[in-house]
């Protein structure tokens, strides 16, 4: 079964704004340097930020799967497959449950949140999410634990206890 992943309202502003941002600070200096000429710096620049915004968007969640075996988030640079028999639990969990939080490598806003992150309340875990509600936990059986938001986060909880899996 598949799971859409759309962008919350903060995921879309902050895309449409580093978008617009980088878009500023990449034609900026054609703009500015009229014979032709370019300073090294800014092709390094321009290479850099192209780099981030499109691995950005590689390592993005496009959707949810959930098979007989696991569960899949699908990317454009490489799935993740989660095998089902290490998982521990799966839960709908509020954003309240979770404490504050802080991104400690990762993305938090550009093409959604992925990357480790870690809460207050229920410590280090992974994101492959696009939306900051919604939230489904995945527990494994080593207490590491995921972050998903497939947009019928219940659909998905009663899937997945759901002996018959298509």
């Amino acid at each position: 079964m598949n799971y859409k992943a759309s962008f919350d309202n903060l995921t879309k502003i902050v895309t449409i704004g580093v978008t617009i941002l980088f878009a500023f600070i990449f034609l900026l200096p054609i703009i500015i340097i009229k014979d032709g000429s370019d300073n090294q710096n800014a092709i390094y620049t321009r290479v850099a930020m192209l780099l981030f915004y499109f691995i950005s968007y590689g390592f993005s969640t496009k959707a949810y799967e959930l098979t007989q075996d696991d569960v899949v988030i699908r990317r454009l640079l490489g799935n993740v497959k989660i095998k089902r028999s290490e998982m521990l639990s799966v839960e709908i969990i509020e954003k309240e449950q979770m404490g504050w939080l802080i991104r400690t490598f990762g993305v938090g806003g550009l093409f959604g949140y992925w990357g480790r992150f870690s809460s207050s309340k229920l410590g280090s875990m992974t994101w492959y999410a696009t939306r900051k509600n919604k939230i489904v936990l995945i527990t494994k059986i080593n207490n590491k634990k995921i972050v998903i938001t497939p947009d019928e986060a219940e659909q998905f909880i009663s899937d997945f206890n759901s002996p018959f899996i298509s």
